[in-house]
């Protein structure tokens, strides 16, 4: 059976901050993905419960994304004129923000998020473009989020970590789900099943 978004975002989201304390102190300032150091890239990925807090503060007339696969269809459209200079920039501010106790600073972020959550219920929510989407659709992209920085931060770290088994599977399943919705669902299950490779640089966000 699967576990409700809520809970699985709460294990990825206590997950994240165990493994940011597990960075060692020489490595904040080191390679973390593409432009951004390690805190930057730390400081980006704690955006996915920074957003969470900020859009249970919005309220959206209607239902304009059916689910997570949904989201990332149209953050990739949406995306696609944006200034990668511009999200660069974004992931070093936010790197800025953890200050200079990012440990406590992510702390305390997790215990705000899961707050609100508790107490919000399943409404409908305003997010990136000014689209809604329900909070139980929206909080599977955020999972996804920390399981996939949660490696990229490991790796650059050269620490070990693993996110719990139903982070990787829910995930793992988001991803087969957005390559179904973005046409390359064929491609992505003969590669999983051992027929093909899957391009180079493939990726489905």
């Amino acid at each position: 059976m699967t576990a409700p978004p809520a809970e699985v975002f709460a294990s990825a989201a206590h997950a994240f901050a165990q493994l940011v304390r597990r960075v060692p102190d020489s490595a904040w300032t080191g390679p973390g993905l593409g432009d951004w150091d390690l805190r930057s890239l730390v400081g980006h990925t704690s955006r996915s419960l920074i957003t969470v807090s900020e859009y249970l503060k919005t309220r959206a007339d209607h239902e304009d994304i059916a689910d997570a696969a949904g989201y990332y269809v149209h953050v990739r459209a949406a995306s696609a004129s944006m200034d990668p200079a511009q999200i660069v920039e974004r992931g070093r501010q936010a790197g800025q923000v953890l200050g200079a106790d990012p440990v406590a600073t992510i702390d305390a972020l997790v215990e705000q998020a899961l707050n609100d959550i508790d107490a919000a219920g399943d409404p409908l929510i305003t997010v990136i473009g000014g689209v809604g989407i329900r909070l139980s659709s929206y909080l599977p992209t955020r999972v996804f989020e920390m399981a996939v920085h949660g490696l990229d931060i490991a790796e650059a770290a050269r620490v070990e970590f693993a996110p719990p088994a139903e982070v990787l599977a829910a995930a793992t399943a988001l991803a087969a789900q957005i390559a179904v919705a973005l046409g390359d669902g064929p491609t992505v299950l003969r590669s999983l099943t051992g027929r093909s490779a899957l391009p180079p640089r493939y990726s489905v966000v």
